[in-house]
């Protein structure tokens, strides 16, 4: 019994040290070597910083296109979801009030037309892009407050588009953050 007992301290400790200190390191070292050097890739407009590219930020101005909703307020300290479950009515009284406000902003849309990354948030309360169709049925809107031609934001939302990595892997997305920055400079 005792040997089984020194075992399992040695191996708590060995792996308190590779997985507490080791590979921490590890990780912030090579994030040394990454854009923002570990800190984050900031997106500069003008000179001055105005987000980062792979945080989510709130954008509720109708001249702007409006990301996914974040349980978080996009505070990347706190990372995580709202662990609310589809069958929560607080979250059913949040998704409703997203929808709705939705439809209040784009006249003719209908329920089953709202993408679902419009009005739900995600896993880690964080995420920067919308799909290519969220983006898409918010283009009436932002043309309309921008008093600019619908084809000219459709190019805008085109131009933002990422595809897919390697042409395979996940769907095609939009950065909201960079979809707003081009917007205003299509404004200047």
């Amino acid at each position: 019994m005792k040997k089984y007992i020194f075992q399992s301290i040695r191996l708590t400790l060995v792996l308190l040290v590779l997985l507490c200190v080791i590979y921490p390191s590890i990780i912030a070292f090579a994030g040394r070597f990454a854009k923002g050097e570990g800190n984050g890739e900031a997106v500069l407009l003008n000179g001055k910083k105005v987000g980062y590219a792979n945080i989510g930020q709130t954008f509720t101005d109708p001249q702007y296109f409006w990301g996914r909703p974040s349980a978080v307020s996009y505070n990347a300290a706190g990372s995580a979801g709202s662990n609310k479950g589809p069958s929560n009515p607080d979250y059913l009284k949040d998704v409703e009030s997203r929808i709705d406000t939705l439809l209040k902003y784009h006249p003719g849309l209908k329920r089953s037309e709202i993408p679902a990354d419009l009005v739900t948030s995600s896993g880690s309360g964080l995420d920067p892009d919308i799909s290519v169709q969220a983006a898409t049925i918010q283009i009436a809107r932002v043309a309309s407050n921008r008093k600019l031609g619908i084809e000219q934001v459709q190019q805008v939302v085109k131009n933002a588009t990422t595809p897919p990595l390697l042409g395979l892997l996940g769907p095609e997305k939009v950065n909201v953050l960079q979809l707003n920055m081009a917007l205003d400079r299509l404004a200047k």
